[in-house]
Protein backbone atom coordinates (compact mmCIF):
# COMPACT_ATOMS: atom_id res chain seq x y z
CA UNK A 1 0.00 0.00 0.00
CA UNK A 2 2.71 2.33 1.01
CA UNK A 3 5.43 4.37 -1.22
CA UNK A 4 8.86 2.41 -1.09
CA UNK A 5 10.02 6.51 -1.07
CA UNK A 6 10.06 5.79 2.83
CA UNK A 7 11.56 2.98 4.58
CA UNK A 8 9.88 -0.48 5.09
CA UNK A 9 11.80 -1.39 8.65
CA UNK A 10 10.56 1.57 10.97
CA UNK A 11 12.45 0.11 14.25
CA UNK A 12 14.23 2.17 15.98
CA UNK A 13 17.87 1.53 16.48
CA UNK A 14 19.39 0.38 19.55
CA UNK A 15 20.58 3.61 20.42
CA UNK A 16 17.07 5.49 20.46
CA UNK A 17 15.42 2.47 21.96
CA UNK A 18 17.59 2.68 24.69
CA UNK A 19 17.63 6.74 25.48
CA UNK A 20 13.34 5.99 25.35
CA UNK A 21 13.76 3.65 28.21
CA UNK A 22 16.41 5.22 30.29
CA UNK A 23 14.23 8.62 29.87
CA UNK A 24 10.99 7.34 30.38
CA UNK A 25 12.23 5.79 33.23
CA UNK A 26 12.83 9.45 34.53
CA UNK A 27 16.76 8.46 34.61
CA UNK A 28 19.40 11.75 33.95
CA UNK A 29 20.64 11.46 30.78
CA UNK A 30 23.77 13.75 29.40
CA UNK A 31 22.83 14.62 26.25
CA UNK A 32 25.89 15.46 23.91
CA UNK A 33 24.35 14.79 20.83
CA UNK A 34 21.80 18.21 21.17
CA UNK A 35 22.24 20.51 18.06
CA UNK A 36 19.02 22.72 19.13
CA UNK A 37 20.64 26.06 20.43
CA UNK A 38 17.04 27.43 21.60
CA UNK A 39 17.44 24.32 24.38
CA UNK A 40 20.97 24.60 26.12
CA UNK A 41 20.86 27.98 28.64
CA UNK A 42 22.11 30.24 25.85
CA UNK A 43 20.30 34.30 27.07
CA UNK A 44 19.39 34.70 24.09
CA UNK A 45 17.46 38.20 23.52
CA UNK A 46 13.81 37.12 24.42
CA UNK A 47 12.55 40.16 22.32
CA UNK A 48 14.46 38.65 19.00
CA UNK A 49 11.03 37.51 17.36
CA UNK A 50 9.11 41.19 17.61
CA UNK A 51 9.62 41.54 14.11
CA UNK A 52 7.08 38.45 13.27
CA UNK A 53 4.64 40.91 14.32
CA UNK A 54 4.57 43.67 12.14
CA UNK A 55 1.82 44.78 10.73
CA UNK A 56 2.82 44.16 7.04
CA UNK A 57 2.51 40.50 7.29
CA UNK A 58 -1.19 40.97 7.97
CA UNK A 59 -1.17 41.32 3.82
CA UNK A 60 -0.42 37.71 1.98
CA UNK A 61 2.51 38.02 -1.17
CA UNK A 62 2.58 34.82 -2.90
CA UNK A 63 5.76 35.61 -4.21
CA UNK A 64 7.42 32.07 -5.54
CA UNK A 65 10.80 33.07 -4.65
CA UNK A 66 9.92 35.45 -2.27
CA UNK A 67 9.09 39.28 -1.37
CA UNK A 68 11.83 41.27 -2.79
CA UNK A 69 12.52 42.84 0.66
CA UNK A 70 13.33 39.56 2.18
CA UNK A 71 15.53 38.61 -0.97
CA UNK A 72 17.37 42.09 -0.85
CA UNK A 73 18.16 41.17 2.72
CA UNK A 74 19.75 37.78 2.24
CA UNK A 75 21.60 38.74 -1.08
CA UNK A 76 23.22 41.36 1.53
CA UNK A 77 24.25 38.16 3.78
CA UNK A 78 25.52 36.70 1.22
CA UNK A 79 27.76 39.54 0.50
CA UNK A 80 28.96 39.84 4.25
CA UNK A 81 30.51 36.66 3.56
CA UNK A 82 32.34 38.16 0.29
CA UNK A 83 30.07 37.20 -2.80
CA UNK A 84 27.98 39.09 -4.83
CA UNK A 85 24.46 37.14 -5.66
CA UNK A 86 21.57 39.21 -7.37
CA UNK A 87 18.54 39.60 -5.28
CA UNK A 88 16.98 37.83 -8.46
CA UNK A 89 18.80 34.88 -7.99
CA UNK A 90 17.77 34.07 -4.17
CA UNK A 91 14.76 31.54 -3.54
CA UNK A 92 13.40 31.88 0.14
CA UNK A 93 12.48 28.23 1.17
CA UNK A 94 11.26 27.57 4.86
CA UNK A 95 14.49 25.51 5.39
CA UNK A 96 17.78 23.85 3.96
CA UNK A 97 16.03 20.55 3.85
CA UNK A 98 13.20 22.03 1.25
CA UNK A 99 15.83 23.70 -0.30
CA UNK A 100 17.52 20.30 -1.50
CA UNK A 101 13.99 18.71 -2.17
CA UNK A 102 13.41 21.32 -4.73
CA UNK A 103 16.96 21.15 -6.29
CA UNK A 104 15.87 17.42 -6.14
CA UNK A 105 12.85 18.30 -8.47
CA UNK A 106 14.45 20.49 -10.54
CA UNK A 107 17.72 18.98 -11.15
CA UNK A 108 16.45 14.97 -11.47
CA UNK A 109 14.42 12.17 -12.97
CA UNK A 110 13.15 9.50 -10.44
CA UNK A 111 15.80 7.06 -10.19
CA UNK A 112 19.03 9.41 -11.12
CA UNK A 113 21.67 9.84 -8.80
CA UNK A 114 23.41 12.87 -6.49
CA UNK A 115 26.86 12.56 -5.47
CA UNK A 116 27.04 13.08 -1.71
CA UNK A 117 29.91 13.20 1.16
CA UNK A 118 31.22 10.67 3.47
CA UNK A 119 31.62 11.28 6.14
CA UNK A 120 28.67 13.93 6.61
CA UNK A 121 25.34 13.89 7.72
CA UNK A 122 22.98 11.44 7.11
CA UNK A 123 20.03 13.41 6.17
CA UNK A 124 21.20 13.43 2.37
CA UNK A 125 20.05 9.56 1.85
CA UNK A 126 16.75 10.45 3.62
CA UNK A 127 15.96 13.56 1.13
CA UNK A 128 17.08 12.02 -1.68
CA UNK A 129 14.78 8.97 -1.32
CA UNK A 130 11.64 10.95 -0.85
CA UNK A 131 12.22 12.27 -4.26
CA UNK A 132 12.89 8.62 -5.65
CA UNK A 133 16.91 9.81 -6.12
CA UNK A 134 19.58 7.82 -4.95
CA UNK A 135 22.50 9.26 -2.71
CA UNK A 136 25.89 7.81 -3.85
CA UNK A 137 28.55 8.69 -1.50
CA UNK A 138 31.71 10.04 -2.79
CA UNK A 139 34.84 9.42 0.38
CA UNK A 140 36.12 12.09 1.53
CA UNK A 141 40.18 12.06 2.55
CA UNK A 142 41.02 11.34 5.90
CA UNK A 143 44.40 12.35 5.46
CA UNK A 144 45.67 15.76 6.12
CA UNK A 145 41.99 17.05 7.39
CA UNK A 146 39.18 15.02 5.54
CA UNK A 147 39.76 16.84 2.05
CA UNK A 148 37.49 16.37 -1.03
CA UNK A 149 39.25 13.40 -2.88
CA UNK A 150 38.30 14.49 -6.78
CA UNK A 151 39.46 11.40 -8.21
CA UNK A 152 36.32 9.60 -5.53
CA UNK A 153 34.14 12.00 -6.77
CA UNK A 154 35.00 11.01 -10.40
CA UNK A 155 34.58 7.26 -9.90
CA UNK A 156 31.59 7.84 -8.35
CA UNK A 157 30.25 9.53 -11.23
CA UNK A 158 27.22 7.41 -13.70
CA UNK A 159 25.37 8.54 -16.26
CA UNK A 160 22.34 8.66 -14.65
CA UNK A 161 24.55 11.81 -11.76
CA UNK A 162 22.67 15.01 -11.81
CA UNK A 163 24.21 16.69 -9.41
CA UNK A 164 27.61 16.69 -6.49
CA UNK A 165 26.60 17.48 -3.32
CA UNK A 166 29.68 19.41 -0.82
CA UNK A 167 29.10 20.80 3.12
CA UNK A 168 31.11 23.82 3.70
CA UNK A 169 32.25 23.34 6.68
CA UNK A 170 31.31 19.55 6.57
CA UNK A 171 28.72 18.06 9.37
CA UNK A 172 30.10 16.64 11.77
CA UNK A 173 34.21 16.43 10.42
CA UNK A 174 34.03 20.92 10.14
CA UNK A 175 36.47 20.87 7.54
CA UNK A 176 35.75 23.61 4.66
CA UNK A 177 36.21 23.42 1.77
CA UNK A 178 38.87 24.98 0.30
CA UNK A 179 39.76 27.05 -3.37
CA UNK A 180 41.29 24.45 -5.54
CA UNK A 181 38.40 22.10 -4.17
CA UNK A 182 36.05 23.97 -5.37
CA UNK A 183 37.78 24.89 -8.64
CA UNK A 184 38.45 20.97 -9.24
CA UNK A 185 34.31 20.34 -8.58
CA UNK A 186 33.26 23.18 -10.85
CA UNK A 187 35.23 21.85 -13.60
CA UNK A 188 34.14 18.54 -13.21
CA UNK A 189 30.34 19.60 -13.48
CA UNK A 190 31.09 22.04 -16.08
CA UNK A 191 32.50 19.57 -18.60
CA UNK A 192 29.06 16.86 -17.89
CA UNK A 193 26.83 19.34 -17.54
CA UNK A 194 26.19 18.80 -13.88
CA UNK A 195 25.11 21.11 -11.01
CA UNK A 196 27.19 21.60 -7.93
CA UNK A 197 25.18 22.06 -4.52
CA UNK A 198 26.80 23.96 -1.43
CA UNK A 199 24.97 23.37 1.83
CA UNK A 200 27.11 26.29 4.09
CA UNK A 201 25.04 26.19 6.62
CA UNK A 202 27.51 26.52 9.54
CA UNK A 203 29.79 28.57 7.57
CA UNK A 204 29.70 31.27 10.18
CA UNK A 205 31.48 29.45 12.75
CA UNK A 206 34.87 29.35 12.28
CA UNK A 207 37.14 27.60 15.00
CA UNK A 208 40.45 26.91 12.84
CA UNK A 209 39.40 28.10 9.16
CA UNK A 210 42.23 27.51 6.73
CA UNK A 211 42.76 30.51 5.25
CA UNK A 212 41.41 29.06 1.64
CA UNK A 213 38.38 28.36 2.82
CA UNK A 214 35.54 28.94 0.23
CA UNK A 215 33.11 31.76 1.55
CA UNK A 216 30.32 30.77 -0.63
CA UNK A 217 29.56 28.64 -3.80
CA UNK A 218 29.26 31.81 -6.60
CA UNK A 219 31.63 30.34 -8.98
CA UNK A 220 33.39 28.77 -11.39
CA UNK A 221 31.93 27.12 -14.94
CA UNK A 222 28.76 25.04 -13.24
CA UNK A 223 25.57 25.80 -12.46
CA UNK A 224 25.90 26.49 -8.93
CA UNK A 225 23.13 26.06 -5.54
CA UNK A 226 24.33 27.91 -2.49
CA UNK A 227 22.57 26.76 0.77
CA UNK A 228 21.70 29.01 3.87
CA UNK A 229 19.31 29.69 6.67
CA UNK A 230 18.53 31.25 9.72
CA UNK A 231 18.68 27.72 11.78
CA UNK A 232 22.26 28.32 12.03
CA UNK A 233 23.47 31.02 11.17
CA UNK A 234 21.04 33.12 13.82
CA UNK A 235 20.53 30.62 15.92
CA UNK A 236 16.94 30.26 15.23
CA UNK A 237 15.55 26.82 13.79
CA UNK A 238 11.95 27.64 14.85
CA UNK A 239 11.93 31.21 12.84
CA UNK A 240 12.04 28.40 9.74
CA UNK A 241 13.59 30.29 7.10
CA UNK A 242 16.10 29.42 4.29
CA UNK A 243 17.22 29.99 1.04
CA UNK A 244 19.20 29.21 -2.23
CA UNK A 245 21.61 31.62 -3.96
CA UNK A 246 22.31 30.29 -7.86
CA UNK A 247 25.27 31.28 -9.54
CA UNK A 248 26.93 30.10 -12.56
CA UNK A 249 27.14 30.38 -16.45
CA UNK A 250 24.19 33.07 -17.15
CA UNK A 251 22.12 30.73 -19.49
CA UNK A 252 22.11 27.95 -17.25
CA UNK A 253 21.11 30.29 -14.51
CA UNK A 254 18.14 31.76 -16.05
CA UNK A 255 16.82 28.71 -17.51
CA UNK A 256 17.15 27.02 -13.81
CA UNK A 257 15.35 29.79 -12.39
CA UNK A 258 12.56 29.61 -14.56
CA UNK A 259 12.32 25.84 -13.83
CA UNK A 260 12.55 26.54 -10.13
CA UNK A 261 10.03 28.90 -10.12
CA UNK A 262 7.54 26.45 -11.51
CA UNK A 263 8.86 24.52 -8.10
CA UNK A 264 8.51 27.00 -5.73
CA UNK A 265 4.68 28.45 -6.93
CA UNK A 266 3.29 25.31 -6.73
CA UNK A 267 4.39 24.82 -2.90
CA UNK A 268 4.59 28.90 -1.94
CA UNK A 269 5.36 27.85 1.95
CA UNK A 270 7.61 30.65 2.89
CA UNK A 271 5.84 32.61 5.72
CA UNK A 272 4.61 35.93 4.71
CA UNK A 273 5.40 36.90 8.63
CA UNK A 274 8.92 35.83 8.63
CA UNK A 275 9.77 37.22 5.13
CA UNK A 276 9.11 40.71 6.32
CA UNK A 277 11.21 40.02 9.44
CA UNK A 278 13.94 38.75 7.55
CA UNK A 279 16.12 41.60 7.24
CA UNK A 280 15.95 42.27 11.21
CA UNK A 281 16.16 38.77 12.04
CA UNK A 282 19.20 38.59 10.00
CA UNK A 283 20.50 41.96 11.82
CA UNK A 284 19.84 40.34 15.33
CA UNK A 285 21.38 36.85 14.32
CA UNK A 286 25.20 38.59 14.68
CA UNK A 287 24.81 38.69 18.66
CA UNK A 288 23.04 35.30 18.63
CA UNK A 289 25.76 34.03 16.60
CA UNK A 290 28.52 35.27 19.24
CA UNK A 291 26.37 33.83 21.91
CA UNK A 292 26.90 30.04 20.30
CA UNK A 293 30.24 30.79 18.89
CA UNK A 294 31.82 31.47 22.48
CA UNK A 295 29.97 28.52 23.49
CA UNK A 296 31.84 26.40 21.32
CA UNK A 297 34.91 27.67 21.65
CA UNK A 298 34.48 26.71 25.39
CA UNK A 299 33.42 23.53 25.22
CA UNK A 300 36.31 22.26 22.72
CA UNK A 301 38.90 23.58 24.65
CA UNK A 302 37.37 21.68 27.52
CA UNK A 303 37.32 18.95 25.42
CA UNK A 304 41.06 18.92 24.16
CA UNK A 305 42.36 19.51 27.62
CA UNK A 306 40.18 16.29 29.12
CA UNK A 307 41.24 14.27 25.95
CA UNK A 308 45.01 15.38 26.57
CA UNK A 309 44.51 12.85 30.32
CA UNK A 310 43.39 10.11 27.92
CA UNK A 311 45.84 9.82 25.74
CA UNK A 312 44.45 6.70 23.54
CA UNK A 313 41.80 8.96 22.20
CA UNK A 314 42.35 11.96 19.90
CA UNK A 315 40.00 14.81 19.15
CA UNK A 316 40.49 15.38 14.77
CA UNK A 317 41.11 18.63 14.11
CA UNK A 318 37.88 21.22 13.95
CA UNK A 319 37.69 23.56 11.41
CA UNK A 320 34.20 24.53 11.65
CA UNK A 321 30.99 24.04 12.70
CA UNK A 322 29.43 23.16 16.22
CA UNK A 323 30.53 19.54 15.98
CA UNK A 324 33.68 17.69 17.33
CA UNK A 325 34.64 13.93 16.12
CA UNK A 326 36.57 12.19 18.83
CA UNK A 327 39.34 8.85 17.28
CA UNK A 328 38.93 6.46 20.16
CA UNK A 329 39.57 3.00 20.64
CA UNK A 330 38.93 0.45 18.75
CA UNK A 331 38.62 -2.46 21.15
CA UNK A 332 34.79 -2.78 20.25
CA UNK A 333 32.37 -1.68 18.57
CA UNK A 334 31.19 1.65 18.10
CA UNK A 335 27.47 0.43 18.77
CA UNK A 336 28.50 -1.30 21.81
CA UNK A 337 30.35 1.28 22.99
CA UNK A 338 27.57 4.28 22.57
CA UNK A 339 25.29 1.85 24.25
CA UNK A 340 27.42 0.89 27.31
CA UNK A 341 27.93 4.51 27.78
CA UNK A 342 24.13 5.17 27.63
CA UNK A 343 23.30 2.48 29.70
CA UNK A 344 26.04 2.13 32.53
CA UNK A 345 27.20 6.11 32.60
CA UNK A 346 23.85 7.91 30.95
CA UNK A 347 25.63 9.72 28.13
CA UNK A 348 24.65 10.21 24.83
CA UNK A 349 26.47 10.24 21.73
CA UNK A 350 26.73 9.52 18.15
CA UNK A 351 28.82 6.73 16.58
CA UNK A 352 30.75 7.43 13.57
CA UNK A 353 28.96 4.87 11.49
CA UNK A 354 25.71 7.32 11.97
CA UNK A 355 27.92 9.52 9.97
CA UNK A 356 29.47 6.89 7.58
CA UNK A 357 33.22 7.20 8.68
CA UNK A 358 35.21 4.95 6.63
CA UNK A 359 36.14 2.80 9.62
CA UNK A 360 36.01 2.46 13.26
CA UNK A 361 35.61 3.88 16.15
CA UNK A 362 34.90 7.66 16.16
CA UNK A 363 32.14 9.39 18.32
CA UNK A 364 30.52 12.49 17.78
CA UNK A 365 29.61 15.21 20.41
CA UNK A 366 27.61 18.35 19.70
CA UNK A 367 29.84 21.07 21.32
CA UNK A 368 26.24 22.82 22.26
CA UNK A 369 25.74 21.96 25.60
CA UNK A 370 26.01 23.65 28.95
CA UNK A 371 29.84 23.68 30.13
CA UNK A 372 29.58 21.71 33.01
CA UNK A 373 27.36 19.42 31.48
CA UNK A 374 29.30 18.82 28.69
CA UNK A 375 32.46 18.37 30.21
CA UNK A 376 31.09 15.86 32.94
CA UNK A 377 29.77 14.13 29.88
CA UNK A 378 32.96 14.21 28.13
CA UNK A 379 34.58 12.93 30.94
CA UNK A 380 32.66 9.56 31.07
CA UNK A 381 32.64 9.27 27.57
CA UNK A 382 36.66 9.45 27.30
CA UNK A 383 37.07 6.91 30.30
CA UNK A 384 33.92 4.56 28.72
CA UNK A 385 36.06 4.62 25.73
CA UNK A 386 39.41 3.06 27.56
CA UNK A 387 38.25 0.13 29.22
Amino acid sequence: MFSTRIPSDLTPNRLSQATVRLRAAGAPVVDLTVSNPTTVGLAFDEGVLAPLAADAGLVYEPEPFGVAEARHAVAAEVARRGAQVAPERIILTTSTSEAYAHLLKLLCEPGDEVLVPAPSYPLFEHLARLDAVRAVPYALDEHGGWAIDTAAVSRAFSPRTRAVFVVNPNNPTGAYLKRRELEALSALCAERSLALVGDEVFFDYPVEAPADRVSVLAGGGALTFALGGLSKSAGLPQVKLGWIAAAGPEALVADGLARLEIVADTYLSVSTLVQHAAAALIEAGAARRALIYARVEQNLATLRRLAGAHPASRVLPVEGGWSAVIQVPATRSEEDLVLALLEEDHVLVHPGYFFDFPREAFIVVSLLPPPAEFAEGVERALARAER
